[in-house]
Order: structure tokens, then sequence, then C-alpha cells
């Protein structure tokens, strides 16, 4: 039985114990605030104690220092791992200790949400979720096969990167949505109220994670303040330009150049991956409307079983007292005319596949 220490029990260390339960591991909860600590041991189990294989380094980056000295102190024969948002930082802290380099890789799991502590953890939080390691020259492989098989159990997906890559990667991909979320809420302070209740969910969507802890927030952009720093500058520029097409006499020049904004964005949107993080999915998407009654959507499922197709995503459009539901599916260019010419083959009300 492995035994596993989680400093710091907030979202991401709890919700690592949680994915590990039924693991065949002692799992060991350690936060500087007991209450917190408290929580996330009943939530994960009771503790067997003893000495520990592997500790996990849930915390805050600005309490790296002292807690990572105390913990390698505390366990020199251990495998460590952090999960701090940047890792050129965390690096260079470990390689100021003796002993500790060959025992340590960072780590960063791509998930979480805006809401933290224990009480917000869920076991499922990392699947399918990217998750960067970054092993330094100096890690020794059993360290690296550790956290592959950490990873692993958590539902992960691993992705090998370099400390530098992985903090260039995060500016763009997290770091900077943070801040634009927050900018575009920031300027919803002191908003006429009846402006606000027209809100839709585009701009619930968009300021979501403005949410977020800002001490937490403020520490990472300031870790990572060399790459975040020129991509606020373009955004900067791009507002300018921006500013500049609508400054513009002529209508005609600033829709024409409106257009180009938007476009731009159009095609920056699509370079996003698709489910789990994976290469992007040319999926084709088929509408079905079915009756508001019980087993209807596990009939379509045994459908779309005999048709031998598998459903990558779907939604449901359904309104309270309506009498039918819109269902639509997405699937693959070549699985989404089988399963069209099928239901209909069986008095499916369906519509037309569309890209």
């Amino acid at each position: 039985m492995k035994q596993i220490r989680i400093v710091g029990s907030g979202l991401i260390g709890t919700s690592m114990g949680l994915a590990l339960v039924g693991q065949k591991c002692s799992l060991e909860m350690v936060d500087n605030e007991p209450s917190r600590a408290k929580l996330a041991q009943e939530l994960v189990g009771t503790s067997h104690g003893g000495g520990s294989d592997l500790v996990i380094l849930a915390t805050p980056a600005s309490a790296l220092p002292e807690i990572i000295r105390r913990e390698f102190h505390s366990n020199p024969k251990a495998k460590f791992i952090d999960i701090a948002s940047t890792k050129t930082k965390s690096q260079l802290l470990v390689e100021t200790i003796e002993g500790l380099p060959m025992r340590f890789c960072g780590t960063h799991p791509m998930a979480g949400r805006e809401v933290g502590g224990p009480q917000s953890a869920r076991a499922d939080l990392f699947q399918g979720r990217p998750w960067v390691y970054t092993p330094s020259k100096a890690t020794q492989s059993d360290v690296t096969e550790e956290v592959l098989w950490l990873i692993c159990a958590l539902g992960g997906q691993p992705i090998l990167m370099s400390g530098k890559e992985h903090d260039e990667a995060v500016a763009l991909i997290s770091h900077l949505p943070q801040i634009g979320a927050s900018l575009i809420a920031h300027l919803l302070q002191g908003a006429n109220p009846d402006f606000l209740a027209l809100a839709g969910q585009g701009l619930r969507d968009t300021t979501r994670i403005a949410s977020s802890d800002p001490k937490m927030w403020s520490e990472i952009i300031v870790d990572n303040r060399g790459y975040i720093l020129p991509l606020l500058a373009k955004m900067n520029q791009e507002i300018g330009d921006l500013i500049s097409h609508l400054d513009q006499e002529s209508e005609l020049s600033q829709e024409s150049e409106l257009a180009k904004f938007i476009q731009g964005g159009n095609i920056g949107q699509k370079g996003i991956p698709g489910k789990h993080g994976g290469v992007i999915r040319n999926y084709h998407f088929l509408s079905i409307v079915i009756q508001d009654k019980a087993g209807q959507l596990a009939q379509l499922f045994r459908e779309c079983a005999e048709a031998g197709v598998n459903i990558e995503d779907l939604s449901i459009e359904h309104s309270p007292g309506q009498l039918t539901g819109l269902i639509t599916l997405a699937l693959s260019p070549i699985d989404a005319p089988i399963l069209a010419e099928h239901l209909s083959a069986r008095g499916w009300s369906i519509h037309d596949v569309r890209k």
C-alpha cells in the first residue's frame, strides 16, 4: 500500500485524495488550517500513518519555500511532486536544497474550478484533463514513473514539457483568460442593476472565472509576469487598433475592420482542441426531436449502439411544460449519416446533419 502525504487540503489537494480512494493508498491530508485538513481527511478516509512514499505539495507557490524544506527533512526517502501553476520558480527553489532535485518532479494538472476549498473537491476533477509534468535532468527515473502512475490513476493525460515551455503555454491559455474575465467583470462594478438583469449566458460564461481567489491569482500572475506582460502588450495594441477603427468617419470602413476582428476571433477559437483536450475534431451534428416521456433518451442510446456509432457529445433543449425536446448529437463525419439513416428507418423525427 502506497503511503501518500498530500500537503494542502484545498480544491486540488482534496480532489487528488478523493480520486485516489480505492487505489490501495494510505492518504494523509495536511493543511496549515486544521479544520480544512480534518474535513479533507474525513472525505478520503482514515490515514494509516507511518512514513511517506510520495509527498504531494498541493499548496500555493508562496508557501513552497518553507513547506518543501520541512517536508524533505521529515521524509528524505520519499518522492516529491508539486502542482504549482508555474514551474520555473519551483524548480529553482528545489535546486537550492541538497539531495532534493533527484527526488522531485514538477507537475501541473490543467483542471480547477472557480470555487476552492475541500468542500468543493471532486474525485472526477482530473478526468480526461491534460496534466503537465516537468522532470529536470536530475530527476531519477523512479520518480518520473511514480508521477506517471499518479497522473493516470487520477484520470489525467500526461504531457511532458520543460518548465519554461509550460510557463509560456499557461500564460496564454490560462493566465490571460483569467485577466480578461476579471477585466470585463471589473467594468461591471457600479453598473445599473436594471442593465445587469438583462445579462444572458454570454456574459455569465465570459466572467465565470472572475470569481476566482484574488490572493492565489495575484501570486500566479506575478510569478509568471515575464510571459504574461508581452501578451498584455499585444492585447493592449489590439484594443488600441479597435478604438482607431471605430473612430473612423466611414461606417463602411468601420464594419469592414470589425468583421476582420471578429473573424480573427473565429479562427483563434477554432484552434482550441475538442473533448478531453485532444486533437480538434470535425464533428457533425444530428438533431432529433423526442417526446417528453420516460425512456426516450435511453431508447435513443440503444439505437446508437445498434447502429454501431459513437456519440462524442450531446446537448438537450427542453422547456418546462414542453411536450417535446430537442437532442443534438455530435458524431464523426462517418457516423453521422449512418445514424441518420438508421433512425429514419426506425421512425425517429430527425433533422438534417449539419457540420
